[in-house]
């Protein structure tokens, strides 16, 4: 029988995560580039004297570290950050009512924002460009409109796609930045590190298996970090070894480039059924029994970044690398 996870299991994951959040800048590997921007943004701002920078908005793959440059910057500058997403914000009086309870100085981040609904967005605008929002209270010849100042914030906002943020709001943030895969050395630093918040003893062989079936992704390097960890603790061993995480993985179905169940069947499917392709992304998704945007969110883009597939005009190709990995 399955067992089931508790709420207090789940609470302790997310108190590790929460543990394993970076606190100061050094702490924050990668994504130099990024860093470098946000903290002169920051800094212009305060030698300006502004209650808050411009708004900003993080875009990249799940995992890279969005949510938390967000908190870094409330950490960095004293300031408190508030967390929604775009799918929570289903109509405009709950926007209303979270903007309303902000106070000056504020973060907002809203996650997935480019899944806020459109009236929502279209009642953001005024209040990133003035601080203003724009209220119509009541129906019919009742109707009058309310505006309501807002205390100068900051909106940080994060997407996985980036293409379906509509240009009026993409306009209104004062600069953009693209968060990059991570690279196998800034991996196996995250994985040493979290090793070491955890109070974990870890070769450096298995940090090195770890990090090269990551996904070149912090987030799932500490993913599987901790459930390296849970085999070595379920076989007393007081260190992890090469043969304890290549078990884990073998257990997970993970190999060493780090393909789980649903990427080789993402490969196979374009094999057995489009001969390699091209397929369009809808055809791969009926035929995979995938939802597209899984397929376009979860297993394409790293399919893509280490080359197994090539996105062409007339869909998804295989390549001879995936070819050669697969040993077909």
């Amino acid at each position: 029988m399955t067992k089931k996870t508790t709420p207090i299991q789940i609470e302790e994951d997310k108190t590790l995560d929460l543990a394993l959040r970076p606190e100061t800048w050094d702490e924050y590997i990668g994504q130099e580039k990024v860093k470098k921007n946000v903290k002169i943004m920051i800094q212009a701002s305060e030698k300006r004297g502004e209650a808050a920078p411009e708004h900003m908005l993080f875009y990249g793959n799940s995992g890279l570290g969005k949510t938390t440059l967000a908190y870094l910057i409330g950490r960095e500058t004293g300031r408190s950050v508030r967390v929604t997403s775009g799918p929570a914000i289903k109509k405009t009086g709950e926007l209303a009512a979270i903007l309303t309870n902000l106070t000056e100085g504020d973060i907002l981040f809203i996650d997935e924002i480019h899944r806020l609904n459109k009236v929502c967005e279209e009642i953001i605008y005024p209040v990133m460009e003035e601080f203003s929002l724009n209220l119509v209270v009541g129906n019919g010849p009742m109707a009058r409109t309310v505006d309501l100042n807002i205390p100068r914030f900051t909106l940080i906002g994060a997407t996985t796609q980036l293409a379906l943020l509509s240009g009026p709001l993409r306009n209104r943030f004062g600069a953009s930045f693209r968060l990059e895969p991570y690279n196998q050395n800034d991996i196996e630093k995250i994985i040493e590190r979290s090793a070491s918040l955890l109070d974990i003893k870890i070769t450096k062989e298995s940090i090195k298996m770890i990090a090269s079936r990551s996904r070149f992704t912090p987030r799932v390097a500490n993913r599987l970090l901790k459930r390296v960890r849970d085999l070595a603790q379920v076989e007393d061993q007081d260190k992890i070894t090469p043969e304890i995480a290549e078990k884990t993985f073998s257990n997970l179905n993970i190999d060493e480039m780090g393909l789980e169940s649903g990427d080789i069947n993402i490969l196979e499917t374009l094999i057995e059924k489009f001969n390699g392709g091209p397929a369009g992304i809808g055809a791969l998704a009926a035929a995979s029994d995938e939802r597209k945007d899984t397929i376009l969110e979860i297993y394409e883009p790293y399919l893509v970044q280490i080359g197994f597939i090539r996105r062409t005009s007339r869909g998804r190709v295989l390549t001879d690398k995936a070819y050669n990995h697969l040993k077909k």
